[in-house]
């Protein structure tokens, strides 16, 4: 398995998840490798990572760019489809980086996923996972899956973008009875527990999920607090609430919030059945990051450039 000799390959180092994961790794002292879609991005870590291109439609090509790779840290996904990439697309584009890991006789695979992913999900996004997680079980390949809900930290998009707007805005509108809940992670603690299972022989999938459950009512009303908001939150239709973030979306050249992620959310998505396996209370690091937290708008079309 792992060893501090090995190379480890992080897909999308830059990007948040693959990031920490990476740190980690080279705080471990172990040689990391990179395949990403943003080559020429600023690389963070200098020298100490090595940078490939994602090659998905050149599998010989994709093999070579992983001979010597030890273990694989998938991150590879998106959040909605834009152009010609789709979720069936990522979903072969995942299959294809599990073929050349088996090609090129790779130790372990360690796949991010997400909770409740199914591969007869009515959902794009947690349908493409859940048939990216049969595939590699079926693969051959030493593996570990993890499922995070809703992953927070410095660099969040989803609450920092909810502070964002309880910070600047009189109305703070969200879908439904907002009683529907979610499971933070701690984003280290997913990195950590990704780095671990990279050491581990059997396979397995499990939550990465934080020990606090919130409605959403609970979470919205927690952002507030912490940053003294007297935002009015109103519940709206889903319908109402998707036109508004369609509205609000093209004023700011982003996508904020999708049919799916709403159905997603209220559909009680983003929250685990089991114990907690993360140690971070998102309640106590909002405390710590009150003024850092939702000080500035983060666009998601913006970090796909």
């Amino acid at each position: 398995m792992a060893n501090r000799g090995a190379v480890n390959v992080v897909t999308g180092a830059f990007g948040y998840t693959g990031r920490y994961i990476t740190a980690l790794l080279l705080q471990r002292g172990i040689k990391v490798m990179t395949l990403t879609g943003h080559p020429n991005r600023a690389n963070p870590f200098g020298d100490a990572v090595m940078v490939n291109p994602f090659s998905f439609d050149d599998p010989d090509t994709l093999a070579r760019s992983l001979e010597g790779a030890k273990v694989i840290f998938n991150t590879y996904w998106i959040r909605f489809p834009e152009g010609e990439l789709t979720f069936e697309r990522a979903t072969s584009n995942v299959k294809a980086l599990i073929d050349a890991a088996r090609r090129t006789g790779v130790d372990r695979f360690i796949h991010i996923s997400i909770t409740n992913a199914r591969a007869d999900s009515p959902l794009p996004y947690f349908r493409g996972k859940g048939v990216a997680e049969q595939y590699l079980m079926d693969s051959g390949l030493s593996y570990a899956i993890l499922r995070p809900a809703i992953i927070f930290g410095p660099e969040d998009i989803l609450l920092h973008n909810i502070t964002w707007m309880l910070r600047r805005f009189p109305l703070f509108t969200m879908p439904g009875n907002g009683n529907y809940r979610v499971q933070p992670v701690f984003v280290r603690d997913l990195a950590q527990l990704a780095a671990d299972l990279a050491h581990e022989q059997r396979n397995l999938a499990i939550d990465a999920v934080g020990p606090e459950i919130f409605t959403f009512n609970e979470l919205v009303g927690l952002l507030a607090r912490t940053v003294a908001s007297k935002a009015w939150i109103v519940h709206v239709s889903p319908s109402v609430e998707l036109i508004l973030a369609r509205i609000f979306s093209r004023l700011m050249g982003d996508v904020t919030l999708t049919r799916d992620e709403i159905r997603g959310l209220m559909e009680d998505l983003l929250v685990s059945k089991n114990a907690p396996t993360a140690t971070t209370r998102l309640s106590e690091w909002l405390a710590r990051n009150a003024d850092m937290i939702g000080t500035r708008y983060r666009s998601e079309v913006s970090l796909r450039a």
